[in-house]
């Protein structure tokens, strides 16, 4: 059976996770609106774009500007009719805090970037998902945004700021709901990217490509779940 072509977001689309998303849904036939800070530095994702013109768009965007926001969804609206797959990839770390000289600036950093900014782009993408088939939000969270599996302390303003993502993903399920629209939280696995780290062992490519396979079999009675990129879910 051939696959239809959806239409796609992808944030934080320049490297890592995000880049790769735009590798996978292009090569799957998809038409992609691949969305960055800047998107003249974005070398890898610009080449992309020389071999398919026609699929991939590449557009500027803040996720922690909420006007950034805003002027995106305005601009996609001219390029999509409809929506079936937001991918909210686009994350912030602050790298090496210590307890009692955690920054206040970077835990607002970390929560705008992290959850805020998801939060808002459904909320912003709300009509055209409603225009979608069989649309599905895509929240990329992360193990250590789980309370349950948490016995240390780790990356305090990255942590926080994912389990309130993993919270945002639960209202907007029920938010959206009516609309037939799914959500789900994802965690993609210790990836080897910019922000994983060498040490990580899972590649990209092979963390995608499971992300896909589960946010294809997402159902409407799974919408609001937490689960990995092999699709076991992650307690919260």
């Amino acid at each position: 059976m051939e696959q239809r072509m959806r239409r796609v977001i992808v944030t934080g689309a320049n490297r890592g996770l995000g880049l790769e998303f735009v590798r996978q849904l292009i090569a799957r036939g998809d038409c992609v609106i691949a969305a960055c800070r800047d998107p003249q530095r974005a070398e890898a994702l610009q080449a992309l774009v020389h071999m398919q013109p026609d699929r991939l768009h590449v557009r500027t965007l803040d996720v922690a500007d909420p006007e950034s926001i805003a002027a995106f969804a305005e601009n996609v609206a001219l390029t999509f009719d409809g929506l079936d797959l937001l991918v909210n990839n686009a994350g912030k770390n602050v790298r090496g805090e210590r307890f009692g000289e955690v920054a206040g600036d970077a835990l607002d950093s970390c929560f705008q970037t992290n959850a805020v900014a998801p939060f808002l782009l459904a909320q912003a993408f709300a009509p055209l998902l409603h225009k979608g088939d069989a649309p599905v939000v895509a929240n990329l969270s992360s193990r250590l945004g789980s309370i349950a599996l948490t016995k240390d302390f780790y990356t305090p303003s990255y942590a926080i700021s994912k389990a309130a993502l993993n919270m945002a993903t639960v209202l907007l399920a029920q938010a959206l709901k009516g609309d037939g629209v799914r959500v789900i939280a994802l965690t993609p696995g210790w990836v080897k990217t910019d922000m994983g780290g060498d040490a990580a062992p899972v590649l990209p490519a092979a963390s995608v490509s499971g992300m896909l396979a589960v946010i294809d079999a997402t159902t409407m009675q799974g919408s609001g779940a937490f689960a990995d990129y092999l699709g076991e879910p992650v307690p919260w």
